[in-house]
């Protein structure tokens, strides 16, 4: 019976599970800026696992189940798939890990063309939270192209970054428009992802802005579009966390990953831009809003343990 119902849990991820990559990832990333190196490696550890296990799950439908991928592949969801792979990439490519997350960017951008025409064919108006996941798929390119710019010496990575970056503003524009604003009140968890697309938005731009390809006016417009970027993300987070305090919603929903990634992701966008933005007050809230982030994670965890447990059939 057990073997069976882990079977049946196994089938029914849905794609939506890839923010849980995110998640982790994305506070492994902020942990390491604060030097918690030991709970930065775990994180990442845990990214790592939970990316197998959804890779593995992702390609046992590609090749065994291919009406159910076509089928899942036209939602937004889908693009999990690029994001959690690039946030993967770009943690491992400041470890060190260059050939690997090089791996994983060519992964990504192989993916990539083919989730977003599908989405974007399949989209309309009054769409969920999931909708902005073309900009976070979009800029979660910019980040990792942008991180693996210098290391590799392929200057041409930092200008497919700012390519990314553009477009990731356009996409996340006409996210908004179709996105329908009464899922602030009432979204299970995606709708988060309303302001965690300009957090890492801001993050790109973080990189792009640190980058010496770019100076002048093509520098203070990046740090401006930044600094914007990330403003509106921190306004975003104080009205949708309002909104929890005013309509709570504790049952645990797998969407719910999608509120703890764009908590790490406003932390960590805080963190990386105060250096490159000179805006030095960015850092102690970045680390404030990553421990947030951290007791969100564990919380979400929990809530998960609480209701597998439930799902569990009697001996």
């Amino acid at each position: 019976m057990r073997v069976l119902a882990g079977a049946r849990w196994w089938a029914e991820l849905s794609p939506a599970a890839g923010a849980a990559v995110m998640a982790a990832g994305i506070i492994s990333a902020g942990l390491h800026l604060i030097g918690r190196d030991a709970l930065s490696i775990a994180a990442l550890v845990v990214s790592a696992a939970l990316w197998l296990v959804l890779a593995a799950d992702f390609t046992a439908r590609l090749l065994g189940d291919r009406r159910r991928f076509r089928a899942e592949a036209d939602t937004p969801a889908a693009l999990t798939a690029v994001a959690a792979t690039a946030v993967l990439g770009s943690r491992l490519a400041v470890l060190g890990w260059v050939p690997v997350a090089v791996g994983l960017l060519v992964l990504a951008a192989v993916l990539w063309p083919g989730l977003l025409v599908a989405v974007l064919r399949h989209w309309g108006y009054r769409m969920p939270g999931a909708a902005f996941l073309v900009c976070v798929a979009t800029q979660g390119l910019a980040v990792l192209a942008g991180t693996l710019a210098a290391p590799t010496g392929r200057d041409w990575l930092g200008r497919a970054a700012l390519a990314a970056f553009c477009l990731g503003l356009l996409l996340y524009a006409e996210a908004l428009v179709r996105f329908d604003f009464r899922q602030v009140v009432s979204g299970a968890g995606d709708h988060w992802v309303a302001g965690g697309a300009l957090s890492i938005t801001a993050l790109a731009g973080t990189g792009l802005t640190a980058s010496p390809l770019w100076t002048g006016w093509a520098h203070a417009g990046l740090r401006t579009v930044t600094l914007a970027a990330l403003g509106l993300s921190l306004a975003w987070y104080a009205v949708l966390l309002a909104a929890e305090a005013v309509r709570p919603r504790p049952r645990y929903d797998v969407r719910r990953w999608s509120s703890v990634f764009p908590l790490g992701m406003t932390a960590t966008a805080c963190l990386s831009a105060a250096a490159p933005t000179g805006v030095g007050w960015l850092r102690p809230l970045g680390t404030v809003l990553l421990w947030v982030a951290v007791g969100a994670w564990v919380l979400t965890f929990a809530a998960f343990l609480v209701e597998r447990g439930q799902d569990r059939p009697p001996k």
